[in-house]
């Protein structure tokens, strides 16, 4: 390991970019496309101090024809004795299980020209994942492929979450069970069964992102059709966290105003400290936006990253409000002692181990529980003996609930956040 960034690339004969490529907050393409700077800014640093043959290499999850404009870059900083080629090779780790991911990878992916340059390139790469990856696994295409496998993967994973959370709707108003029908899709082996787990939603640094990166290029290619079909995707993902929270605030009577809820889970998903994204940070804005006064623990995350989030201006316009608002506790038991509402937005195994007899006997009563994760299924016969109130996803607790009526119209946060266009007469 190593600080000399200059003498590092000089020594290597393969060099990996593998930086941050946040969608854009600014400009165009803003809250759609992908900031290429950090990218920009390794082509021109590499350029810079290398001399020799090297091959450079592209792991960040890049937009489609990254690696020409990283080629145009070398091609417009030519040197005596210089030759870089560029090749793509994008990840496929997941937060949680990266070293297993990367040591037992379901493909690894090399993308090059089709020169004959660019593929002793492909092959030197190659040769290095062959040291402990089956070739078979081994897929060498052109570049332009390689990079949109990458965005094509993650878009259909995160269409496949949306589809069973547009279905986990249907479900709560049928009186199916999301998960049963997650199980009978599942065991079609033309669909298989991951990624099919109804939740309050997807986060995480790569699925929007990706996306959205999708869309954007859809648009810039003018295909208006596909672009809306991926954003759809999104949408889907939106609506899901605002209907979750609006179930919270029916439940609780139609007012959250001035309630504690305790708020369980804060990353986007379980073994990681990551809150990019997270569905907790948007759950915790439309309740915030009711005046709810949260309450919020989770075992990995830092206080200070959990006021960062909830601190940012398309979160909450009034950093002094979160101050007031929002409470970080450094236990569960603490986060629920005297709350309305407990609910669990992260699948921490955790939480499937405390005591909930403790936690409601220190909570008001009637005491609410919503499962954002389906996480205590199998605790809900015993949850229910204890005296919670139990709403969870894509499905209806049956038990004597405490009856309420709900708000007639439209609930107080509207789920459809743009207003009906109104149609022309004619």
């Amino acid at each position: 390991f190593s600080t000399d960034i200059d003498s590092a690339i000089r020594d290597a004969d393969l060099v990996f970019i593998s930086v941050n490529t946040p969608t854009k907050t600014y400009g165009m393409g803003k809250g759609r496309a992908a900031d290429l700077k950090y990218i920009e800014a390794c082509a021109r640093r590499i350029v810079e101090v290398s001399n020799g043959y090297k091959i450079v290499t592209e792991k960040s999850t890049v937009p489609v024809r990254a690696a020409e404009s990283i080629r145009r870059i070398f091609d417009s900083n030519t040197k005596p004795n210089l030759n870089l080629q560029v090749l793509s090779n994008p990840e496929f780790l997941a937060e949680g299980t990266a070293v297993r991911d990367l040591k037992e990878p379901d493909r690894v992916l090399i993308g090059g020209d089709e020169t004959a340059e660019g593929q002793r390139a492909i092959r030197a790469l190659c040769d290095v994942y062959e040291r402990w990856v089956p070739k078979a696994r081994i897929i060498t295409t052109n570049t332009w492929s390689s990079e949109l496998s990458k965005l094509a993967a993650n878009a259909f994973l995160a269409q496949r979450i949306s589809s069973i959370n547009s279905i986990s709707a249907l479900c709560e108003s049928t009186g199916a069970d999301v998960e049963e029908v997650a199980l009978a899709i599942g065991m079609d082996q033309r669909i298989g069964s991951k990624f099919l787990k109804a939740s309050v939603g997807f986060g995480g640094s790569c699925f929007q992102k990706d996306v959205l990166n999708l869309v954007y290029l859809c648009e810039a290619l003018n295909l208006p059709e596909v672009a809306s079909y991926w954003q759809q995707v999104i949408d889907m993902n939106e609506y899901q966290r605002r209907r979750f929270a609006c179930r919270i605030i029916d439940c609780l009577f139609n007012t959250v105003t001035g309630k504690k809820i305790a708020l369980l889970g804060f990353s986007f998903k379980k073994d990681t400290g990551d809150t990019r994204e997270s569905s907790s940070i948007y759950i915790s804005k439309y309740l915030m936006d009711e005046g709810a006064k949260l309450h919020i623990y989770d075992p990995k995350v830092l206080k200070e990253q959990i006021i960062l989030d909830l601190s940012q201006p398309h979160i909450s316009e009034d950093p002094h409000r979160v101050s007031e608002l929002v409470t970080v506790s450094v236990d569960p038991y603490q986060a629920c002692q005297g709350a309305h509402a407990l609910v669990v937005c992260t699948e921490w195994d955790m939480f499937k181990e405390l005591d909930y007899e403790m936690i409601y006997d220190h909570m008001l009563k009637p005491a609410f529980l919503f499962d954002g994760r389906r996480l205590l299924d199998q605790l809900h016969p015993r949850l229910q003996n204890i005296g919670f109130q139990i709403e969870t996803i894509g499905k209806k607790v049956t038990t004597s609930r405490i009856p309420y009526t709900p708000t007639a119209g439209v609930p107080r946060i509207s789920i459809n956040p743009e207003p009906p266009t109104k149609k022309t007469k004619v």
